[in-house]
């Protein structure tokens, strides 16, 4: 993989890792989501006007990720709702890589060296090992953050094989996200109403931010899915435990335990070799 990509994959999970920071600690998650949601319609749909569409090969893929997003919104706040950003974040996106490499070989006939696989391995392995405490798993809210790791998979094969279809990921990746943000709003307003939704309340502006933030770091993902393998990719994206793990101890009050330290040595040991 190029040293560039691995470089913006990077990026893309520090970036990752603030978002998922600001929703755990928003006091509504539901409304915080959906707010970084019609953030993502308005750049998406702005960006998508000078843009030329994407090949029509891709245009079902982009539809289908869509929904999958929706899913994927719904079960992550619902995880945040009943577990800490420690334990729900590593279940989530370490369960990911592997599922995406077995998926990607299946429906997309991709394979990856032994080298990388071992990498994936180590990356998937050293996340789901920071969601420990002792030698149990105990995470209340662990049916639904392995939901969202399954609906990471799903999504992320299906941009994989969509932007490679679209022949162009910067429209590919602005038309699907337009559609994903302008499809949360009415799911909100089934479950809460509209006026709950349309009242400005306090930390507005930071969850309007977050959605750009978090637009942009799952755009630098599919630019680099149009070229690279999609579990090695997943997995130099999942890196944005470390960065959770700094953000949950700084500023969220957390535990940063030698397991902890030990589980990103590993975590950045398979990156290494993935790179």
């Amino acid at each position: 993989m190029p040293f560039h990509i691995v470089l913006l994959i990077l990026f893309a999970a520090l970036l990752h890792a603030g978002w998922n920071a600001l929703l755990r600690g928003g006091a509504d998650r539901l409304w915080t989501m959906t707010v970084m949601c019609v953030a993502v319609a308005i750049a998406s749909a702005t960006i998508a006007l000078f843009l030329e569409p994407p090949a029509k090969a891709s245009w079902m893929y982009a539809a289908l990720s869509a929904g999958l997003h929706v899913g994927y919104n719904l079960f992550l706040v619902r995880s945040y709702q009943v577990g800490d950003l420690g334990q729900t974040y590593p279940i989530s996106r370490g369960s990911s890589p592997i599922l995406i490499t077995i998926a990607a070989s299946v429906c997309a006939g991709e394979s990856v060296g032994m080298n990388a696989l071992f990498g994936i391995t180590l990356v998937s392995g050293g996340i789901i090992s920071l969601a420990f405490k002792g030698r149990k798993l105990a995470v209340p809210s662990l049916p639904y953050a392995l939901g969202t790791g399954c609906f990471i998979a799903a999504y992320s094969v299906t941009d994989g094989i969509g932007v490679r279809l679209s022949g162009a990921p910067m429209a590919y990746t602005a038309w699907m996200c337009a559609l994903w943000g302008v499809l949360m709003p009415p799911v909100y307003i089934g479950l809460r109403g509209a006026s709950s939704l349309l009242t400005i309340r306090p930390g507005f502006v930071t969850a309007f931010i977050g959605g750009l933030v978090s637009l942009l770091a799952y755009g630098i993902v599919i630019y680099a899915m149009s070229g690279a393998p999609m579990g090695a990719v997943s997995a130099l994206r999942e890196t944005s435990v470390l960065f959770a793990a700094v953000i949950g101890y700084f500023f969220l009050g957390e535990k940063l335990t030698i397991r902890k330290v030990l589980a990103c040595a590993v975590i950045a040991i398979g990156t290494i070799i993935i790179g």
